[in-house]
């Protein structure tokens, strides 16, 4: 009788709640006042996220207190306003950081994706303004693009202390390179595999068939088979569906409308990513140097394509922040 009653108790945790039993939850979002309820571990954001925050009446208080201290920084022109988009980011970032009690990403300038030693001033810029909140480099996780060149700023940073998230992911190549270079985590994008495939092939794809989900699960394969340490964040999700199939991933970053779906449903979670199985898969270890890299990525034509487009869209949205900041400065 006892199992039974056991069993029932179990049903009635929500997905979420049965999901953080094998996986980090950690929320994609700049939108920190929507994560309390769920309790994620750790969180990350982006420039289209941290620009979306900004345009929400309840974050106008952070935004005058930033250009409040930093009119006084004596900058002027780019300089001051690309200051400014700093200090917001890291503001944000440690406003976050009073809510999970992990870790949070921060993002690059996407423009800086091909430019090895402006990755790497950028995050120890970046890293200095935590710091100088009392936020040790622990707590934060800098986002950089899975280029060649953000690759090899990853590999210096990390060499520093200073962790490293590599972001828009697609393929193996990107997730071995980002091993080699011994960075903390890894997020390869679901949705915007699974978006490619859908418009490519024009037909829809569900649970395990998901090609973003074949791709996590190919990336977890490989780093478990070879205990890479290297964290898999599944990223960049368009369904709990697809959530649901990567139970077991080392951690996920979900949005908060998704969560509040997680939160909502009682129907039971498998883990399907397990560390034991992959060990035992037949998987064969590949060999990268950048002509390798180079050539691999460009032949996979939906991975070259979302790594540029992806980048492309950060870049516009570092660009639509830095008007914001513009048009309060003049205001």
């Amino acid at each position: 009788m006892s199992t039974v009653i056991a069993s029932e108790e179990k049903t009635k945790l929500s997905q979420l709640e049965q999901l953080k039993k094998f996986t980090i939850i950690v929320a994609d979002t700049a939108d920190f006042e929507s994560i309390k309820d769920f309790k994620p571990e750790d969180a990350t954001t982006n420039p289209s996220l941290v620009y979306a925050a900004t345009q929400k009446e309840q974050y106008g208080h952070l935004i005058e207190a930033v250009l409040k201290d930093r009119k006084k920084s004596g900058l002027s022109g780019h300089a001051q306003i690309e200051d400014i988009c700093d200090h917001l980011l890291v503001q944000f970032g440690s406003d976050i950081l009073q809510i999970v009690p992990g870790r949070v990403s921060t993002e690059t300038d996407a423009r800086l994706s091909y430019d090895i030693e402006g990755s790497i001033n950028k995050a120890r810029r970046l890293i200095q303004l935590y710091a100088e909140r009392k936020i040790p480099r622990e707590r934060v996780l800098i986002k950089i693009a899975s280029t060649w060149e953000g690759l090899l700023a990853a590999e210096q940073l990390q060499k520093e202390g200073i962790r490293c998230n590599l972001t828009l992911m697609f393929s193996l190549p990107q997730a071995v390179r980002a091993a080699q270079a011994k960075v903390q985590l890894i997020s390869p994008f679901v949705g915007r595999i699974y978006d490619w495939y859908k418009a490519h092939e024009k037909r829809d794809y569900q649970g395990a068939e998901d090609p973003g989900v074949q791709s996590v699960t190919e990336i977890y394969t490989y780093y478990k088979k070879f205990d890479i340490p290297t964290e898999v964040m599944g990223a960049s999700f368009r369904n709990t569906g697809q959530i649901i199939e990567l139970a077991g991933c080392d951690c996920l970053t979900i949005s908060p409308e998704l969560m509040e779906e997680l939160a909502r449903s009682t129907e039971p979670v498998e883990r399907k990513l397990d560390p034991n199985k992959a060990r035992s898969a037949a998987v064969e270890k590949l060999s990268l140097d950048e002509k390798t890299f180079r050539w691999m990525l460009n032949d996979n034509a939906m991975a070259y394509e979302k790594t540029g487009e992806g980048i492309r869209k950060f870049a516009a949205d570092v660009v639509k922040l830095e008007k914001f900041v513009a048009s309060k400065l003049q205001g």
